[in-house]
């Protein structure tokens, strides 16, 4: 008999809900003060520099209108700078601050140890076949 434990998207929720807990417990017992959401948007800026706002918000998989908050607050602390679109003036491309790419890089090792601590249950193997499961899944749209 099916019972919600076996359920895919239960399963996913829960996953989430152990994985934000891990990644904030582990960055704020090495200091820091960020969320899953704001780490995203700082690593992405850090490959993608100078992208528009509503790119950004795609690239992480997060609505256009709640991106702006994300950014309002990486902003006033001096994470990331906004300048509006040479080609768009509707448009805002973002930066990452000296500041921001600085705490980028002391966060890493926080980062991962929360990622190693969200599978520490999971063999070496496994790891490999959740994080390809994973991506399948999520891009099963790519796939047509």
């Amino acid at each position: 008999m099916e019972t919600i434990k076996t359920l895919p998207g239960h399963l996913i929720r829960r996953m989430q809900q152990q994985a934000v807990a891990t990644f904030t417990a582990e960055t704020q017992a090495a200091g820091f003060d960020l969320t899953p959401v704001q780490f995203a948007a700082l690593a992405t800026l850090e490959r993608k520099p100078g992208i528009e706002q509503a790119t950004l918000a795609a690239a992480i998989a997060y609505d256009r209108v709640t991106i702006g908050g994300v950014v309002a607050r990486l902003e006033a602390r001096g994470l990331v700078e906004r300048s509006v679109s040479k080609t768009d003036r509707r448009a805002r491309n973002l930066q990452l601050t000296d500041r921001g790419a600085a705490l980028l890089r002391t966060v890493w090792p926080a980062v991962r140890r929360a990622q190693d601590q969200m599978l520490d249950n999971l063999d070496a193997a496994e790891r490999t076949q959740l994080i390809a499961l994973l991506t399948k899944a999520i891009h099963r749209d790519d796939a047509s």
